[in-house]
């Protein structure tokens, strides 16, 4: 089903432009018509443009009238720019229909929305990481063996299921590793959450979601373990998440052990975790910094429920 799909970067620069031409040629491949926004490629220090520029281009993807408004990529910008979105622009944008997709820094974006609107949008891929990875043609050796074979195709079976209507909901299975939640239902929460250290960011301003009794999902790249704990023990302390129904920590990648740990790894971390709060903290989400993942309506009502190690997240039909 063809989709009109806007392109545009509120947040870092794009500095892979190969990947970003990929990664459009791939969702034309896909039969989408592709939208890319003035100043998409535009540069400003470690951004993407100057704030203002950047402001700009997501108001303009707001009014583009696309089905899908999907950001080229993270990195940092989208906190320093809050207090200047139009949220009623964004939030009629949605009403009519528009699918604002994005994952990293792109959780400053969808907490703000929520914390202010109340509105949806979807924790998925970013155009560069997700579609414009190297192609099996672009890099193959002699044998024609690549290191990555192109966009991942459960992540395109999501996404693709999500802007034709028919994506409802997700399953996994949890790690053995980490004392799986074995048995739960949880019904019409609201599911939020994202990126942990931009989330944690933005605890104690405007932006920062009020939910109770939901279901927080959360996800980080390149940072240790004890960075993660050290996160999460902030948003325990400050009572977020006890006032939840459900955790639901996804892929944490990206660090390295180093030998001073002693055996201080994630799993520690969960197992931790799991000891200081009675909400059931369920592992291995298939959402982060990884090839393989799901998308997931941030600030929809969802249903939980969790048979064994499987779980499933169910929210059906969204308008």
């Amino acid at each position: 089903m063809k989709k009109h799909i806007y392109i545009y970067s509120p947040s870092g620069a794009v500095r892979d432009k190969a990947a970003f031409k990929r990664g459009v040629e791939r969702l034309k491949t896909l039969g989408h018509d592709v939208e890319i926004d003035e100043a998409a490629l535009a540069s400003h220090l470690r951004f993407a443009g100057d704030d203002e520029t950047r402001l700009v281009a997501i108001h303009r993807a707001a009014a583009s009238g696309a089905d899908v408004a999907l950001i080229s990529r993270g990195g940092y910008g989208l906190t320093r720019i809050l207090p200047g979105i139009h949220y009623k622009a964004v939030a009629n944008a949605i009403e009519k229909g528009m699918l604002f997709v994005g994952i990293s820094d792109f959780t400053a974006f969808q907490s703000a929305v929520l914390a202010k609107t109340g509105a949806v949008t979807w924790a998925g891929p970013a155009l560069c990481e997700g579609f414009g990875v190297t192609d099996r043609s672009d890099s193959a050796d002699s044998k024609g063996r690549a290191d990555r074979q192109g966009p991942d195709d459960i992540m395109e079976a999501c996404f693709n299921d999500l802007i034709s209507g028919q994506g409802e909901g997700a399953g996994w299975r949890q790690s053995a590793q980490a004392n799986p939640v074995v048995s739960h239902y949880i019904k019409k929460s609201v599911l939020w959450g994202g990126n942990l250290s931009v989330l944690t960011s933005l605890l104690g301003t405007p932006y920062f979601p009020k939910v109770k009794g939901g279901l927080l999902f959360l996800e980080d790249v390149a940072e240790h373990p004890y960075r993660i704990e050290r996160m999460l023990a902030q948003l325990l302390y400050a009572g977020i998440l006890n006032q939840q129904k459900a955790i639901l920590l996804g892929q944490f990648t990206g660090f390295n052990l180093v030998p001073h740990d002693r055996g201080y790894k994630l799993t520690t971390v969960v197992n931790w975790l799991q000891q200081q709060t009675k909400v059931p903290v369920l592992t291995n989400l298939p959402y982060g910094h990884v090839a393989t993942k799901i998308v997931l309506p941030v600030g929809a009502k969802t249903d939980l429920i969790v048979e064994g190690r499987d779980a499933l997240l169910f929210w059906g039909a969204i308008s």
